[in-house]
């Protein structure tokens, strides 16, 4: 018997939720080759807006949750994605990545959340110190997660890029509102659903998919986010994302994608507070 396939809707994520853009609008995402592969979401300042809010409600539960629980949820992500790990594989090579790209690809993606996961109990003690001082007082400085985190992920390596600059900022304690490859949205948008079967709370990281010119300065004009990763951004973009994101002394991040993990990438997204206490008391 002849039947037709059901076509996957491609949505975007917000609040552990998988609602349409409220635009009511959409692109369609081709192969290297020119063929259709999807229709995606074309976020608007709105999704965003609403996605700032989800992170922010989420935020203070998800720094508070020791950094224990913290590591165990990140490798329930590579757990998950490792099982999927063939959809996505196949996402990146209908996008034009070769075969054996898109396998390097998705196990890098795997061991660098299970590297970061098993980071989140000790980058506080590396990061932080007990400080000498002349006087009769303790000096401590710890590191602190900066809040919610803007991302623009890089155009590709689609889904290596986003796993690169999101999973840092999860472990510090941070929420994310991550603004996904334009040109390779699938693969992002597919980590919506394994962020759902990770036991990752709502709001921790929200994703959307639309045009970069068009959401990054709102992303990095918004007054309730506390950093913004532009990493994968360059020229006139770089220039007037930074100039949005000095109105509220924004943290701008513009490191390396550290692809293969680094503790850089983690302090990137850290504040770090020096407590001073005397003694004896």
């Amino acid at each position: 018997m002849n039947r037709l396939n059901v076509r996957k809707t491609w949505k975007l994520y917000i609040n552990g939720e998988f609602p349409r853009t409220e635009s009511g609008r959409f692109y369609p995402v081709s192969s290297s080759k020119g063929e259709l592969l999807a229709n995606a979401c074309r976020g608007s300042r709105k999704d965003l807006r609403n996605a700032i809010v989800a992170a922010r409600k989420a935020q203070p539960g998800w720094a508070s949750r020791t950094a224990f629980n913290r590591g165990q949820i990140l490798y329930r992500i590579a757990e998950v994605l490792e099982s999927r790990a063939g959809e996505l594989e196949e996402e990146l090579r209908r996008a034009g990545v070769g075969k054996s790209d898109a396998r390097g690809e998705v196990e890098k993606s795997i061991d660098l959340w299970v590297y970061y996961a098993g980071w989140s109990d000790k980058f506080s003690q590396v990061l932080g110190s007990v400080n000498p001082v002349a006087g009769p007082y303790y000096n401590f400085t710890l590191p602190e997660p900066t809040g919610v985190v803007g991302v623009l992920a890089p155009e590709t390596p689609s889904l290596l890029g986003l796993t690169a600059r999101i999973a840092p900022a999860l472990v510090g304690g941070n929420t994310v509102v991550a603004v996904v490859s334009e040109s390779q949205p699938l693969p992002g948008i597919t980590m919506g659903e394994i962020f759902a079967t990770s036991d990752v709370p709502a709001g921790v990281v929200n994703l959307i998919s639309g045009f970069r010119k068009e959401l990054l300065s709102w992303l990095a004009a918004h007054m309730d986010v506390n950093a913004i990763d532009l990493s994968a951004v360059s020229g006139d973009e770089l220039r007037d994302a930074e100039i949005a994101a000095a109105e509220n002394v924004k943290r701008t991040i513009r490191g390396e994608a550290a692809q293969d993990g680094s503790l850089a990438a983690i302090a990137d997204y850290l504040e770090m507070k020096t407590v001073w206490h005397p003694v004896g008391v």
